[in-house]
């Protein structure tokens, strides 16, 4: 690991427990193919929002593509409160808009991190994902390794300057919500990997090799049946280009 991260209280304690010390590998370490990282703020209250949700349930299962759902809740005075909204959902997107300099809205699509757009235009959103996986295609930095304890997450130093920050996310592959208020009134949508928590786990120095081993205890916390790292350049506001990302086998670790 490369500096000494902050963490939260309860985050802290996770690699603090001895199982996060490595462990005699049972699998090699592997880099696959790395994946293009669809990241959509959503709400339950919006009316605009479901052919966006509908976009993701359509991808979510793509090997070339993590596809997540950020339910947010700055809507949810509108006569719903969004049953999945989180505010650090809402944090997050906020950021973006920051760092894109522009305002935050829903239905929003952030595409590996370097470009948005309404997610509700699915025939444009699907060739803005399309192009961006070509465009990653072949490329491959981060790999990982599995014990009888831990996860081990290596990539070798790259020729990109400056700090990258380390996400663990952790999503729950779907969620059907019956809408009773709001601008969804009467509607049923299904939620695909929907973000249940979202943890900065280092800020790496890219020219520099990167290794964080993660107790596999701390990957079952929560019972989530989904797991992603996500290394994004972190410039001044903790989110930006996507350098690398990898979707976690959750059969790997329970």
């Amino acid at each position: 690991m490369t500096g000494l991260p902050s963490f939260t209280s309860r985050t802290s304690l996770r690699f603090a427990a001895p199982a996060l010390v490595a462990a005699t590998m049972l699998l090699p370490a592997v880099a696959e193919a790395r994946p293009a990282v669809v990241e959509l703020f959503t709400s339950q209250g919006c009316s605009s929002c479901p052919p966006a949700d509908a976009l993701i349930n359509e991808i979510a299962d793509r090997d070339d593509v993590i596809a997540l759902t950020y339910n947010i809740t700055y809507w949810d005075y509108l006569g719903w409160r969004d049953t999945l909204g989180r505010e650090e959902h809402t944090e997050r997107q906020e950021a973006y808009a920051q760092y894109f300099m522009d305002r935050k809205y829903t239905p929003q699509l952030v595409i590996d991190g370097e470009t948005h757009m309404p997610g509700s235009r699915q025939q444009a959103s699907r060739k803005a994902i399309n192009d961006q996986v070509e465009d990653v295609a072949g490329t491959a930095l981060l790999a990982t390794a599995m014990s009888d304890t831990s996860l081990s997450v290596t990539a070798d130093a790259t020729v990109n300057t400056g700090t990258a920050a380390v996400w663990l996310v952790q999503y729950d592959k779907a969620h059907e919500v019956m809408i009773t208020r709001g601008e969804n009134a009467g509607e049923t949508i299904t939620y695909s990997n929907v973000v249940r928590d979202i943890i900065r786990l280092d800020d790496w120095d890219m020219s520099q090799p990167l290794s964080i081993d993660l107790a596999k205890d701390m990957l079952k916390e929560g019972g989530h049946d989904g797991c992603a790292i996500i290394v994004q350049k972190a410039g001044d506001y903790g989110v930006g280009e996507v350098i690398t990302a990898a979707r976690i086998d959750m059969a790997l670790i329970n």
